[in-house]
């Protein structure tokens, strides 16, 4: 295919879509591993826990609503395929992060009687909500095919995804937190690592298996080493992690250092799964190019997404700048 501009665009939206869903995974990742290990915390823990993702959580959301909406936009056969085939699941996560959203709020003005409902309300929202992406993600990468098989793989994602989140999670508070709570953090990190490695490896193996698209493009060869270093890498920072995880340092100069690796491993799997959809929009059924809206149409768009999207950017990267440091308990007036 020549690189025209009719065939860039689709691309240039593929790309901003998926760099909008990884900072979503990414930056909601965290508050929702926090939100499920809320449980774990005491009533002044809980509130030192929610103070820390305060000033972000609403606002990472925002993330997930320019993915989505670019996939409206931009790619409204896929769209249809994608929510259609993933109705049910997106409700759910739909009643998770509403769940979470009206917690959040009550649970700071509910008396002490009702508070701790409030608390399990944000705990069942975070994990309603991490369980539902981890199914959609698990159907997605295998096309939405039909199989008890397919619906095993997408199950165990649907686990695998939310203890990543604790994962993340754990590694934000040991980053904003300090004291007791920090080392709870610690401990709780330490708690998640196995899983998540072991669910890596497992889902590592299992998707050659059930996707041979996927099967075909990282077992050919040279391809196969061009990709090697992705799961290296992965392998490396997540051992590092758990090094970081073992020191004394962990508390103090490189409190910063498991959630930078852990968020490190997130953008591995991110390159690894790009390379593995890429033309597809839906697996094996719909290329971007097949998918795209008109060339005419996606220029308009590209107009609106270059208003907005340094404008996400830039308002992001403000409100963590001004909301960094440690987090201290919540406070109303």
């Amino acid at each position: 295919m020549s690189w025209s501009w009719s065939a860039a665009l689709p691309v240039i939206f593929l790309g901003l879509m998926g760099l909008s869903m990884l900072a979503y995974v990414i930056l909601d990742g965290y508050d929702l591993g926090v939100g499920l290990l809320l449980h774990r915390a005491d009533d002044a823990q809980k509130d030192t826990m929610i103070a820390s993702i305060g000033p972000f959580w609403d606002a990472n959301e925002t993330w997930l609503v320019l993915g989505v909406g670019i996939l409206l936009i931009a790619f409204p056969t896929a769209h249809g395929i994608i929510l259609g085939a993933l109705y049910l699941p997106v409700a759910l996560m739909l009643v998770g992060l509403i769940l979470r959203g009206v917690a959040f709020d009550f649970r700071v003005k509910a008396q002490d009687t009702h508070k701790p409902r409030w608390n399990f309300a944000f705990f069942a929202g975070s994990g309603i909500a991490a369980i539902s992406q981890g199914w959609m993600l698990g159907r997605y990468i295998t096309g939405f095919a039909e199989g008890w098989g397919y619906e095993v793989f997408a199950g165990a994602i649907a686990l695998l995804l939310p203890a990543a989140y604790v994962l993340l999670g754990a590694g934000w508070l040991i980053m904003k937190t300090d004291g007791a709570l920090q080392a709870h953090a610690v401990r709780w990190a330490k708690m998640a690592w196995p899983p998540v490695v072991l669910g890596l490896g497992l889902i590592s193996l299992a998707t050659p298996v059930v996707s041979h698209t996927v099967r075909e493009k990282w077992f050919s060869m040279p391809e196969f080493i061009a990709l090697l270093p992705i799961p290296i890498m992965t392998l490396l920072a997540l051992g590092a992690a758990r090094v970081v995880l073992n020191s004394r340092s962990v508390a103090g100069k490189l409190c910063w250092l498991p959630f930078a690796l852990v968020v490190g491993v997130f953008l591995l799997g991110a390159i690894g799964l790009a390379y593995s959809l890429f033309p597809y929009v839906v697996m094996d059924q719909l290329t971007i190019w097949q998918a795209a809206s008109a060339t005419e149409s996606l220029a308009v768009i590209a107009v609106g997404c270059a208003v907005t999207v340094p404008a996400i950017v830039g308002y992001t990267i403000f409100s963590y700048r001004v909301f960094w440091g440690k987090a201290k308990s919540l406070s109303y007036a």
